[in-house]
């Protein structure tokens, strides 16, 4: 195989011919150039996406807690949460399991001076509804409703940790769970 010739321009004008180190900066250059217009925009999505209310939640977060049963029992649950923020919306995405049991859910919710609505699915059981709610920057209480189904959440955000508590009246009863980043 040959090798590619490079000819590169220098600003006066004046070719550089094949210059293998020059081509190395130039293109060097051209990736930390890249690399810095590409973080300069995720970092002023993220900006823009937690100024509004859901911001503080914005990101991943990861961790563990306790889900009760109908029947008492307690067993230990890891989760993970996804949160996309974008103005006063966001969608939120929470699966927690333990060896016997597991929830998926997904929401897409708004901010609207305060009061909170939107919608919600729990995939692994089929089920759907609405949410209800109040509250802003670190603090949100919702009711998450549907055919036979109730449940009070609590969502309260601090810095770089989480904490989210379930109560229901099925059975499913609750859940606390604690997250960070």
């Amino acid at each position: 195989m040959g090798h590619q010739r490079v000819s590169l321009v220098a600003a006066g004008g004046k070719p550089h011919g094949n210059d293998p180190a020059m081509a190395q900066r130039v293109t060097g250059r051209l990736l930390f150039a890249a690399a810095v217009l590409f973080g300069t925009a995720v970092c002023q999505s993220t900006a823009v996406a937690q100024s509004g209310p859901f911001g503080p939640m914005a990101g991943n977060w990861a961790g563990g807690g306790v889900v009760t049963l109908d029947d008492g029992s307690r067993e230990r649950i890891q989760c993970r949460a996804s949160y996309v923020v974008a103005g006063p919306g966001m969608n939120m995405t929470l699966t927690c399991a333990s060896d016997a049991y597991k929830f998926n859910l997904q929401a897409n919710v708004v901010d609207q001076g305060g009061s909170v609505t939107g919608t919600w699915t729990e995939s692994s059981r089929g089920v759907a509804g609405t949410l209800q709610g109040r509250g802003g920057g670190s603090n949100f209480e919702v009711v998450a409703s549907a055919a036979g189904f109730n449940a009070s959440i609590s969502v309260r955000t601090v810095g770089a940790k989480q904490s989210i508590a379930m109560r229901a009246d099925n059975q499913f009863r609750g859940a606390t769970i604690a997250m960070s980043r």
